[in-house]
């Protein structure tokens, strides 16, 4: 009897001891920490999209078409936006403590149905911390452009003027140097993988409605694009106490005054033609104009953020939306130009509520280059009119928190695209799509 009833309560005892339990930190070799949102995504698109907003491409909602297929509305749900993230704190090395993390989602490729989102790893990378010096490598956010537009749309204004969302391996350099108490410079520089590993099989103008086959000529050989060095990115900040803080990236942290420039290089071969450089640079800024009244609260604060980047040769980054223009059988081949805007203003009027606005726009600079590019077979980007000449979003979220884990949001976007002519059976050379979107996410 005395057996049975061990049995019965040992299970309980379990239980009980669970928040306890979960009151200390996860150990593995070294201390491990967990973390992540859970996040339900609607949305309802005048033009069909998907859960996310695209504004390059065949499929996108702001291309026009005479079809009703890419012409009607819609509402769909996703859950795959969800993340968990483990950091690990090691032992000293060199007098810098080591720290490590590995952060995954569920938009894998092939990922076509709900119940099949497939793992995608966003970061992994371990780093070297002094007290001013960090050695990073891994992946991670891409070094060129500091901004990502504040979006419940998670694609954050990736093609429409803030071209930073991919992360990249690199080995990435940071180097602080304090001014004195309130101000102080920031270096970074880092060695990264090049933009032309994601360009795979044949070389092409762009993707989708905007592929353009480029071709060596007479040989008939199919180019591919490659690299002998990889691409080199930098940042220098100034950043400031001066103005106080105020709330940063979906209001989770409180940054101080931060205006800089950033840049970055790389060279991108193809068979049968010459090289063509890639590059970007940029300025940034990020001010409190209402500044946190403790440091910590963001009740009655208002953050301004905007960057502005001249672009060549950077449609993986979503910096322009093809990579070259050139001619047919011409050895010659130039990085298609353009330049991206972006301004954004983030309100709290109580700790609990936060209001965003923002304003993105990527276009093209090299207007003539582009309408008398040319690709094999006699197709030309100026009669086919699929060039793109601009996109833009505009965008205006709230968000609530009904706990430190419960948060719901609401957004609209407005998404603009300016085609040089009329796409292929299109009965516009604009497009537009209007997103509404309702969110939910549980922070852990």
């Amino acid at each position: 009897m005395f057996k049975k009833l061990c049995k019965s309560i040992t299970p309980l005892m379990l239980l009980a001891a669970v928040p306890a339990l979960a009151d200390e930190p996860v150990m593995s070799k070294f201390k491990l920490t967990l973390g992540g949102y859970v996040k339900l995504d609607y949305a309802h698109n005048s033009n069909a999209s998907g859960p996310t907003t695209n504004t390059a491409g065949a499929a996108a909602p702001s291309t026009p078409s005479a079809t009703a297929v890419n012409n009607r509305d819609e509402s769909i749900f996703t859950a795959k936006q969800s993340r968990f993230w483990m950091k690990v704190a090691g032992p000293e090395l060199m007098g810098a403590k080591t720290n490590a993390m590995i952060e995954a989602d569920f938009y894998g490729s092939n990922a076509l149905s709900n119940e099949f989102g497939n793992m995608r790893m966003r970061h992994a990378y371990g780093t070297l911390d002094w007290d001013t010096t960090q050695v990073l490598f891994g992946q991670t956010w891409d070094t060129f452009g500091p901004a990502a537009a504040d979006t419940i749309d998670f694609r954050q204004g990736g093609d429409s003027g803030t071209p930073n969302n991919p992360r990249v391996p690199q080995l990435r350099l940071t180097q602080k140097l304090n001014l004195n108490s309130d101000n102080a410079l920031k270096f970074v520089v880092a060695l990264q993988n090049p933009v032309q590993d994601n360009a795979s099989g044949s070389v092409t103008y762009g993707s989708g409605s905007n592929a353009y086959p480029l071709v060596t000529g007479a040989a008939g050989v199919t180019g591919k694009p490659y690299g002998s060095v990889p691409n080199v990115a930098g940042q220098i900040m100034f950043t400031s106490k001066a103005l106080g803080v105020s709330p940063g990236f979906m209001g989770l942290g409180m940054n101080p005054l931060q205006v800089g420039i950033f840049g970055m290089y790389g060279n991108e071969k193809v068979i049968g033609y010459k090289s063509v450089d890639t590059y970007g640079y940029g300025v940034y800024g990020f001010v409190p104009v209402l500044k946190s009244q403790d440091g910590k609260g963001r009740a009655m604060t208002l953050s301004l953020e905007t960057q502005a980047a001249m672009v060549g040769d950077l449609n993986v980054l979503n910096g322009t939306s093809i990579a070259f223009v050139g001619k047919a059988a011409d050895p010659i081949i130039n990085p298609a130009k353009g330049f991206d805007l972006y301004a954004q203003l983030k309100f709290y009027p109580t700790q609990e509520l936060g209001v965003t606005a923002g304003y993105t726009r990527r276009g093209i600079i090299n207007y003539d280059d582009y309408k008398t590019a040319t690709a094999v077979g006699g197709i030309s980007a100026a009669a086919s009119g699929t060039f793109q000449v601009y996109n833009e979003i505009t965008y205006l979220n709230l968000t609530y928190d009904l706990n430190a884990a419960v948060r719901l949001a609401t957004e609209y976007e407005h998404h603009v695209t300016q085609y040089a002519a009329k796409p292929v059976g299109a009965a516009s050379d604009m497009g537009q799509n209007n997103v509404f979107r309702l969110a939910a996410y549980y922070f852990f």
